[in-house]
C-alpha cells in the first residue's frame, strides 16, 4: 500500500493508542505534549516514507519514533529538573528513565483508563463525546466539527476548555476502585451511546463519517466487554443495541441522504451478521438483577430487525416502551411508543395518546399525527405535514416530507 493511503489509515488506528499511552504516562496536565508527539510521529512518517518507502513493519516504526520523541522530551525535562529546578528551589521527582510502554496490554489498559477519565461529570456530555472522538477514536478536528454540524473553531474551543477542566480538577488517568466501577460505568456507557447516536441520527450528509462514528462507538463498547472489570450485563445490552441499529444503517437513507421510513426499508440491505452478533450480546446481557434502558432499547431494536409485521410484534414493542418510559422519559421514546400503539391497536387510541404529548415544536410529532390521520382525515393529515415541513432542519428532510405530502 502506498504511504499516501496507508498513513491516514494508520492515523485512525494508531494515533489514539499512542496518545492514550502518553497521556497515561504524562497525565492530563501535559495532554497537549502527548498529542504533539503523536502528531509529529505521523508527520515524520509522511516525510520519510514518501522518500524511502513504507517500512516492513509500519506500526512498529511509528511506535519506535513515538518512543524516541517521548524520551527526548523527558530528557529535556530532566535537564530542567537537575539544573534549573534546584536554583528555583522546586522539588521535582525525576521520572525520565521510565520506559514508554506501547505493548498491546498497556495500550488496552491505557485506553480503558482514559475513557473513565474523560467521562467525568466535571465536563459536559458534548465535551466528553468530543474528547472521546479525538483521543480514543483518532478523529480530526474537522471530522468532529462535521459530526456536530459546527465549525472547527467551536470544536477547538470546546476541547480546550474540557482539557483545562480536567487539569483544574486533577483528574487522574486510572481505573476506579473495583467497588466504584459500577457507578462510574453509567457515564462511560452514556458517552458511548451518544457517540453512536451522533453517527446514527446525525444530520451530516457525510455517510462514511457517520458510519465510522457508529463503528467507533461499537469498538469502545467491545473494549469494555473484553475487560473482566467492565464486562457487565448492561455493557452487553448496549453493544447488542448498537449491533441491531447498525444492521439497518444502509437501509435507512437513500442515495440523496433522505430518510427511508421503517416500513419502506429494503430488508435485503439489513446486515444479518450484525443481527446475529446483536442477538449473542443480548443473550449475554441476561445475567444480573438490574433492567437497564439499554436492555429495553436492545429488545425494541431486536424486534425491529424481525421482518414479520405482526400485531404481536408491535404489542411487545409497546410493552417495552411502557417500561422504558418508566425508567427514563424522553420525547423521542414517547413518540415511538405512540407509533407502536398505533401499529398494535389502531389509529384511534394512538391519536388520543399523541394529542396528550403536545410536542408542538417537534417535527416528528407532526409527522406522527399525519400518519395517524391519513386514513380518517386526509386534509388534517396534509396540514400536519405542512407543520412538519415548517420545522424541518435539512433539505433532505424537506424533500422527504414534500414527497409524503
Amino acid at each position: 500500500m502506498k504511504s499516501s493511503n496507508l498513513i491516514p489509515h494508520l492515523f485512525r488506528t494508531e494515533y489514539r493508542k499512542i496518545v492514550s499511552v502518553l497521556c497515561r504516562r504524562f497525565g492530563f496536565r501535559q495532554i497537549e505534549i502527548a498529542e504533539d508527539i503523536a502528531s509529529e510521529t505521523f508527520l515524520v512518517a509522511a516525510q520519510a516514507w514518501g522518500i524511502e518507502g513504507v517500512p516492513p513493519n509500519p506500526v512498529g516504526w511509528l511506535y519506535q519514533v513515538a518512543k524516541n520523541k517521548s524520551k527526548n522530551y523527558l530528557q529535556r525535562g530532566a535537564t530542567f529538573d537537575m539544573k534549573v529546578a534546584p536554583v528555583l528551589d522546586i522539588n521535582i521527582q525525576d521520572d525520565s528513565q521510565t520506559e514508554i510502554d506501547l505493548s498491546p496490554n498497556n495500550i488496552n489498559d491505557s485506553q480503558l483508563q482514559m475513557i473513565f477519565a474523560i467521562c467525568k461529570p466535571v465536563i459536559s456530555s458534548e465535551a466528553q463525546i468530543g474528547l472521546s472522538l479525538r483521543i480514543l477514536c483518532g478523529f480530526g478536528i474537522g471530522e468532529i466539527a462535521d459530526a456536530f454540524n459546527t465549525s472547527k473553531d467551536v470544536i477547538n474551543k470546546r476541547l480546550t476548555r474540557a482539557k483545562e477542566k480536567l487539569r483544574e480538577h486533577n483528574i487522574q488517568i486510572e481505573m476506579p476502585e473495583p467497588e466504584l466501577i459500577e457507578g462510574r460505568l453509567d457515564s462511560v456507557l452514556l458517552t458511548i451511546y451518544l457517540v453512536f447516536n451522533e453517527g446514527y441520527y446525525s444530520q451530516s450528509q457525510n455517510k462514511i463519517l457517520r458510519k465510522e462514528l457508529c463503528l467507533e462507538a461499537m469498538r469502545l463498547c467491545t473494549m469494555l466487554i473484553e475487560s473482566t472489570l467492565t464486562n457487565t450485563p448492561k455493557v452487553n445490552a448496549l453493544l447488542a443495541l448498537m449491533c441491531f441499529h447498525a444492521s439497518r444503517f444502509d437501509a435507512r437513507t437513500d442515495e440523496t441522504g433522505e430518510l427511508i421510513l421503517y416500513d419502506e426499508q429494503d430488508t435485503q440491505l439489513w446486515n444479518s451478521d450484525l443481527i446475529s452478533k446483536g442477538a449473542y450480546f443480548l443473550n449475554q446481557a441476561k445475567g444480573g438483577t438490574h433492567l437497564s434502558r439499554y436492555h429495553l432499547e436492545a429488545g425494541i431494536a431486536f424486534l425491529h430487525t424481525q421482518k414479520e409485521d405482526t400485531q404481536e410484534k408491535w404489542e411487545q414493542i409497546l410493552q417495552y416502551y411502557n417500561l422504558l418510559l418508566q425508567i427514563q422519559y424522553s420525547p423521542a421514546a414517547a413518540l415511538n411508543r405512540t407509533y407502536a400503539l398505533y401499529k398494535a391497536r389502531g389509529a384511534d387510541p394512538a391519536i388520543g395518546e399523541a394529542e396528550k404529548l403536545k410536542l408542538t415544536g417537534n417535527r416528528f410529532y407532526y409527522l406522527l399525527l399525519a400518519e395517524l390521520h391519513k386514513e380518517a382525515d386526509p386534509a388534517k393529515s396534509t396540514q400536519y405535514l405542512e407543520n412538519a415541513l415548517s420545522l424541518a432542519s435539512t433539505e433532505a428532510e424537506k424533500r422527504a416530507i414534500g414527497r409524503r405530502r
